[in-house]
């Protein structure tokens, strides 16, 4: 991999690009080269920042020619290091390819550029009593393009699914620097391989995603905000099971365990709204549709035992500190610890089983350590995160937690699950990856990589190596 730029690149950038195209600012390296992962350090050659599709093809040809690693880089907020430049890559930043297109009303469609942040987005839409159902606690600072590259997940995919079903229409350049427009604002298009998802999850390991046509909904009607206290995660999926019956449209199902919280509040200073504490906290957010229905049930749940305690947010203002709780954890835990962190789903049916024998893996190995479980339970995502005990050396943490790994994944893989949900594979899971992948998938993945990208320039090593 190469640590230093060759001159003829360099020329050719100063004589065919904007002065303030590309940097070599130290403090710049460090700052795009990496992600919210620590593992890895930066080491980025140089961070380059189109502002138009003709400026990253004529850059993508340029390394092509070069045998220059590009890593395409968005908002950053991937945690599987997938945005990590740590070997001498050249960072592709989208930051000023922000342009967003005016709503077009009669198919519900929006045009944006790869760096429009997901907010902006949902921003621009909203005036028009719209939306694109992406969304996530990173919402303010990702971007649209690494979305789409990681195939992003988040908080209402029990009622809207993931990121590709809200894309109707790519352009991506290629490792060769081809401009390629799919599919444009087409909801049908029957013309063979859908070439658009080829590089829908991707990682930026086929192309570089420079602009979308995203689908648009109507916002919902006015949401519902409850947290409910449960014992344990049998607790939490009993109630899941109650709240699929409701007279409610659910749009967000989510629980964490009295660890997170207790980070939680360490961290942000955040009140419980409950006096006794519980083994796990759901929040859940719905539409309702009577009121006295949505009354009449929740007084089921308490006199059916299936929740301890529980709130209705009665305002705005309420609702927000309610998600705050839960979309305050990651960043609580990494402020007031290091975790390790995996990403997994289930089918839902299988989740009581699988945590069951998590515990049983962690009781054996690691009796003492804090597990911090929370996820979007509605659609079987599970976060597993191993709390660095103090007074351990990150080293030790992490050579014990690499040791773990492989008896969480093989637990994955026996109840039907995958070890990445929605933080894709990056260079944290490549290794893992066979546990959800067969080895002829594997090949077909290889030979799909060097047939679009034969000088394996595009984020090479991530995901899997060719």
């Amino acid at each position: 991999m190469a640590d230093v730029l060759p001159e003829a690149f360099l020329r050719a950038v100063a004589e065919g690009f904007p002065a303030d195209f590309l940097t070599r600012d130290s403090s710049e390296l460090q700052e795009y080269g990496r992600d919210w992962t620590r593992v890895h350090a930066a080491a980025p050659s140089a961070v380059a920042f189109p502002r138009t599709t003709d400026e990253v093809a004529r850059l993508l040809a340029l390394c092509d020619a070069h045998r220059i690693p590009v890593v395409p880089s968005g908002g950053r907020t991937g945690l599987a290091a997938g945005a990590v430049a740590a070997r001498g890559e050249l960072v592709l930043s989208l930051r000023r390819m922000n342009r967003m297109e005016p709503v077009e009303l009669l198919g519900n469609t929006v045009r944006v550029q790869a760096g429009a942040v997901t907010e902006a987005v949902h921003h621009h839409c909203a005036e028009h009593g719209l939306t694109w159902p992406v969304d996530f606690a990173s919402k303010g600072s990702s971007q649209v393009g690494g979305n789409i590259a990681t195939n992003a997940g988040g908080v209402k995919v029990i009622r809207y699914g993931l990121t590709r079903n809200w894309v109707l229409g790519l352009q991506v350049v290629t490792a060769q620097g081809q401009v390629l427009e799919l599919n444009g604002a087409l909801e049908k298009n029957n013309t063979g391989a859908d070439l658009r998802q080829l590089f829908i999850g991707s990682e930026g390991t086929l192309g570089v995603i420079t602009e979308a046509t995203l689908k648009l909904t109507p916002l919902p009607g006015k949401q519902e905000v409850f947290l409910f206290a449960v014992p344990d995660v049998a607790g939490v999926l009993r109630l899941f099971r109650e709240a699929r019956r409701a007279p409610l449209v659910l749009s967000a199902y989510e629980f964490f365990t009295d660890k997170c919280l207790a980070r939680v509040q360490r961290h942000r200073k955040l009140r419980s709204p409950f006096e006794a504490p519980s083994g796990c906290y759901v929040l859940m957010e719905a539409e309702g549709r009577d009121p006295t229905e949505v009354e009449n049930w929740l007084g089921t749940l308490f006199e059916q035992g299936l929740v301890t305690d529980g709130t209705l947010a009665q305002s705005p203002s309420q609702a927000s500190e309610l998600w705050a709780l839960r979309e305050s954890i990651s960043e609580s835990l990494s402020a007031t610890g290091l975790p390790h962190k995996n990403d997994v789903s289930l089918p839902v049916a299988n989740l009581e089983a699988f945590c069951s024998e998590l515990d049983s893996v962690f009781h054996e190995r690691y009796p003492d350590w804090e597990i911090a479980l929370f996820g979007h339970i509605g659609d079987g995502n599970l976060h597993i995160n191993i709390m660095k005990p103090e007074g351990m050396e990150k080293s030790e943490f992490l050579a014990h937690t690499k040791q773990a790994d492989p008896a969480i994944f093989e637990l994955v893989r026996k109840h039907g699950g995958s070890i990445s949900a929605e933080h894709g594979i990056g260079l944290l899971k490549k290794d893992y990856l066979p546990f959800s992948r067969s080895a002829g998938e594997l090949d077909m993945l290889r030979t799909l990589k060097r047939a679009l990208d034969p000088h394996n320039i595009l984020n090479p090593g991530k995901i899997l190596d060719v």
